[in-house]
């Protein structure tokens, strides 16, 4: 009988709730795979921070959480220091698949979003971080003309089952505590997309280009 090993996955986002809200169904779809979240945010919210760890077990995950700066000014983050905390964070420096941010964000606009997308970027291109694989969220929000949907257009479109999108809701309602009428629950997607990368040249020059569409 064949034995097929498990996918180490490493999911990297700016906040706590963003692994949940992009990429929760596809993480509670794939029980078999070993996910380690982090968040480069909201490490000292007493609010978000716990939930953040609920969040981890909902989703049969491991993580852990830093502490950046995400002031309401949003200050540009130091490069150098964005990535070393990445660097730290991972448990190791290999994996076989990384999901994160797109360079220009899920919706208009979030700069932590994209600096996290270029950070991954800049660090598997720099032989930092390996993977075999790079998935990076692919949603729009129309330049804020709609909530924000996944593009039909990306590598991986994937409609949620019902059993899915309502458990990653619950996420989000429940462990998060986000409300009914909250811009979060509004937006939940039914359905999740990803831009696909097995090169880190290609993903560099796409990054370059604006990280808009492949």
């Amino acid at each position: 009988m064949s034995h097929i090993k498990p996918k180490n996955v490493a999911i990297i986002v700016a906040h706590p709730d963003d692994e949940t809200l992009w990429a929760g169904g596809t993480i509670l779809s794939h029980p078999e795979w070993i996910c380690f979240i982090v968040s480069l945010c909201r490490g000292s919210d007493a609010d978000r921070a716990p939930k953040f760890q609920n969040a981890l077990k909902a989703l049969n995950s491991t993580g852990t959480i830093a502490d950046l700066d995400d002031g309401p000014q949003q200050i540009p983050l130091d490069e150098t220091e964005l990535e070393q905390t990445i660097v730290k964070l991972l448990p190791k420096k290999s994996f076989d698949l990384i999901i994160t941010h797109n360079p220009s964000g899920e919706y208009t606009r979030h700069l932590r979003h994209e600096e996290v997308s270029k950070a991954v970027i800049n660090l598997w291109y720099n032989k930092k971080i390996k993977t075999d694989e790079l998935h990076t969220f692919a949603y729009e929000d129309g330049d804020k003309m709609y909530l924000p949907r996944a593009i039909k257009e990306a590598s991986i479109y994937n409609q949620l089952s019902k059993e899915i999108w309502q458990r990653k809701y619950g996420i989000l309602n429940k462990t998060y505590g986000f409300e009914k009428n909250s811009w979060e629950l509004q937006t939940t997607p039914t359905e999740e997309a990803f831009w696909q990368f097995t090169n880190s040249l290609d993903a560099n020059k796409w990054l370059n280009n604006g990280g808009l569409y492949k």
